[in-house]
């Protein structure tokens, strides 16, 4: 079992909620993905906070584009939230993504020549980008930042 602890605030008690999930299931990734073998790396332990939001970004893109699918800007922030959910979420809703926290690192990534694209339409790697996002993916895999 999975428990996923978040803050609630009830009637100003500021209470801590638990959520109880048996199984993490990232739709539209099949056994054996890079996004599910991730998520599964999430239960192990949670050192999400040791890369930065452009590296989580660029990991989800690269998990999409893995899938076989176009890069929507409301498909990255589904992937990112269900990957991600402490780094992109409101502070009062928690179960709800901010999309705002994607915008920056957006701006910053296509400037760093790393994403070409745009919210209207669909996110790709550049080559550079997918060599960043294919190191981001090894060292997750091999555990060495996890």
């Amino acid at each position: 079992m999975l428990y996923f602890i978040y803050p609630v605030n009830i009637w100003g008690c500021g209470e801590i909620g638990i959520t109880r999930i048996s199984k993490i299931f990232v739709p539209g990734s099949s056994p054996g993905t890079p996004a599910l073998r991730f998520a599964q790396m999430l239960n192990k332990k949670n050192k999400i906070y040791s890369f930065s939001v452009n590296d989580l970004i660029l990991f989800c893109i690269h998990s999409i584009v893995l899938n076989n699918e176009q890069c929507s800007f409301e498909r990255l922030i589904k992937e990112c939230f269900t990957l991600f959910p402490d780094v992109l979420k409101f502070e009062r809703y928690p179960i709800w993504p901010d999309s705002r926290k994607l915008d920056r690192p957006l701006r910053a990534l296509r400037k760093e020549g790393l994403v070409i694209g745009d919210p209207k339409t669909i996110f790709m790697l550049t080559k550079k980008g997918e060599e960043k996002a294919s190191e981001i993916y090894k060292s997750l895999r091999q555990g060495k930042l996890l």
